[in-house]
């Protein structure tokens, strides 16, 4: 009875990856009780011959099923992420360092955790559950599970133990053994109250700049360009303490081809998907090509992974960076593999972009504002960039190449996400192939 429940509910849930598919088979593989009307749930979803893991906190009671309406499963049983009486479980067990079954509570040696608080779910992730215990603590419920180590967890603690003052403080985290290997299912970190969003901060200089008299990005009252250059020092700082704590490599040339090859491949990929980007397809392949003509030595590390102002936070005292978990979706493998830092930095010269530009999707005089867009986004490009040099980046002038191509291969990817998941955005991924940089 309650995998038929599961069955109908999951595929409604903002974090179910297979939704438009159908389920052919749903099982239970792991359930712990955690406490009195709580139990751990491992589920196993099989589609279309392919495998994929969830996680479900299981709370149970008539009663409290009608209160957490938008958690109700049916039956009684209900998604106990929502329910407050509960939660306070996983910090108790976080911080007594408690083995329940085949689950393992951990905690930061030298850190305290506060049993007390009671927590609430963020509404805004899409493939994860966040938990925020008062104002002091996040615990992020990984709702998709993929064997091994989540790479968040073991750069964020990796970083704290180096004292970076550019991630959040770990707390403790919650893991478990699947295929044999050791399963990141939460961790709990601070819990930035009084930061503000870089998106959001970087979306609120825009609007100033629209709404100015003054048409010259540097001189309207919204200015960015001077935090642009404090997140390039804070993401080159970060960039030095990951390459001085974990292994860094140097490729050879012949590894460069390869990868613009890999680049290649998927830019024809995102054609078949989206035939009018082949329109541009040849501005891509004369990057690429430049990148193989000049290939040599390049060095590689650590890196984020999945860089853009909607993962950094503005603090009293910097930026303080987050979600080191890398792209959603892809192997654990890839996303721990080192890579060049300059792909983080393309990352967040591309979210300059849209940042400028999405606002004018459906802006009724857009054509009017598009140079002070293009103007707002050059500004805190070069800002940006700056800041990254001044703060020990490693931006030679032949790095431009290799800059380009990997802007236009992020840039790919995201025509395709676009295409998929909000078209009306899809012309703002298409202009870097317009333009001459």
């Amino acid at each position: 009875m309650l995998t038929e429940l599961l069955t109908g509910w999951i595929t409604h849930q903002r974090w179910f990856a297979g939704k438009g598919r159908p389920i052919d088979d749903l099982t239970v593989e792991s359930d712990v009780e955690l406490a009195h009307g709580l139990r751990h749930l491992i589920i196993s979803v099989c589609q279309g011959g392919a495998r994929d893991r969830y996680q479900l906190l299981l709370g149970s009671g008539a009663e409290e099923s009608a209160r957490f309406k938008p958690a109700h499963i049916g039956d009684g049983y209900y998604d106990a992420a929502y329910d407050a009486d509960l939660t306070g479980v996983l910090l108790q067990a976080m911080a007594a360092g408690r083995d329940l079954g085949p689950l393992r509570f951990r905690h930061m040696e030298g850190t305290e955790i506060d049993t007390s608080l009671r927590s609430l779910v963020l509404g805004a992730e899409q493939s994860n559950t966040s938990l925020v215990y008062g104002d002091t603590y996040i615990c992020k419920l990984f709702r998709r599970l993929i064997a091994g180590v989540n790479p968040e967890l073991e750069i964020v603690t990796a970083l704290a133990l180096r004292s970076d003052s550019h991630v959040a403080q770990p707390y403790g985290w919650i893991e478990t053994d699947l295929d044999g290997e050791p399963t990141t299912l939460a961790m709990t970190q601070e819990f930035l109250s009084n930061a503000n969003d870089g998106w959001a901060l970087a979306l609120a200089s825009v609007r100033d700049l629209y709404a100015s008299l003054n048409p010259s990005a540097a001189e309207a009252g919204g200015d960015f360009s001077a935090e642009a250059c404090r997140l390039g020092m804070a993401t080159a700082q970060v960039h030095h303490e990951l390459a001085a704590a974990f292994p860094t490599e140097v490729i050879e040339a012949q590894e460069v081809k390869r990868m613009i090859e890999d680049h290649r491949r998927r830019l024809d990929l995102a054609i078949a998907e989206v035939p009018e980007l082949g329109e541009y397809a040849h501005v891509a392949e004369e990057a690429y090509q430049r990148v193989t003509d000049a290939a040599r030595e390049m060095p590689v590390q650590r890196v984020h992974g999945d860089y853009h102002l909607g993962q950094v936070m503005r603090t009293t005292g910097d930026w303080v960076i987050l979600d080191f978990e890398g792209e959603p979706g892809q192997p654990i493998a890839e996303r721990r593999a080192l890579s060049s830092p300059l792909r983080d930095v393309a990352g967040m010269l591309r979210s300059f972009d849209y940042a400028a530009l999405h606002l004018l999707t459906d802006h009724p005089d857009a054509r009017n504002l598009r140079p002070r867009a293009v103007e707002w986004a050059e500004l805190n490009r070069s800002s940006f960039l700056a800041g990254y040099s001044a703060g020990g980046g490693h931006l030679r002038p032949e790095d431009a190449v290799l800059l380009r191509a990997l802007e236009l291969a992020k840039a790919a990817y995201e025509v395709v996400y676009e295409a998929r998941n909000r078209p009306t955005w899809l012309s703002i991924p298409m202009t870097a192939f317009q333009t001459e940089r």
